[in-house]
């Protein structure tokens, strides 16, 4: 599967549009992650628990819509981009969607 946020791919050529695809997923943080994100702000730096956590939270929504993708026969996905929003306190959502398309060498 080729994946890209542009429009267009370099060396292909687009012979069919299958549409509007997404994958998502909601996360809760983790109390002990909490905890540890706690101390992190007191000394300052990266809070590593959530950046792993968000890094993981993308990449199943990816694999979904790469899944949504593949249902519909396609094989690249065009305009990716990514959405966040807190769904409830303590709650992210993790929104990936894209154009799914069929490609050919050009």
């Amino acid at each position: 599967m080729i994946l890209t946020a542009s429009s267009t791919i370099p060396g292909y050529h687009i012979t069919d549009v299958k549409g509007l695809v997404k994958g998502n997923t909601i996360r809760a943080r983790h109390v002990g992650k909490d905890i540890m994100a706690i101390f992190r702000t007191l000394v300052g730096g990266e809070i590593k628990e959530y950046t792993a956590m968000m890094a993981e939270s993308r990449e199943e929504a990816l694999g979904r819509m790469i899944s949504a993708a593949e249902e519909l026969g396609a094989n690249a996905i065009t305009d990716i981009h990514f959405a966040t929003s807190m769904v409830m306190s303590n709650t992210s959502e993790i929104l990936v969607y894209g154009t799914a398309v069929v490609v050919v060498k050009a």
